[in-house]
């Protein structure tokens, strides 16, 4: 070993989730379930190309009826 080396250095955060993940095992799984539930959806093509084929085009002017 080298008279030169230092320490290994670990940030504040770092030292915090090393110990949250000590503290919870499970929290990746868990964190990968909720992200299962709100993000990692199937995308149906054919449903998403009905609906932009039947969207309505907006008028230029909303606020103005007769626009």
């Amino acid at each position: 070993m080298s008279i030169f080396r230092r320490p290994d250095y670990q940030s504040d955060v770092t030292q915090f989730i090393t110990q949250l993940k000590s503290d919870k095992p499970n929290l990746e799984a868990e964190q990968r379930q909720g992200r299962a539930l709100l993000w990692d959806k199937t995308v149906d093509r054919q449903t998403s190309a009905e609906f932009a084929a039947a969207r309505v085009a907006q008028k230029p002017y909303v606020y103005h009826p007769q626009a």
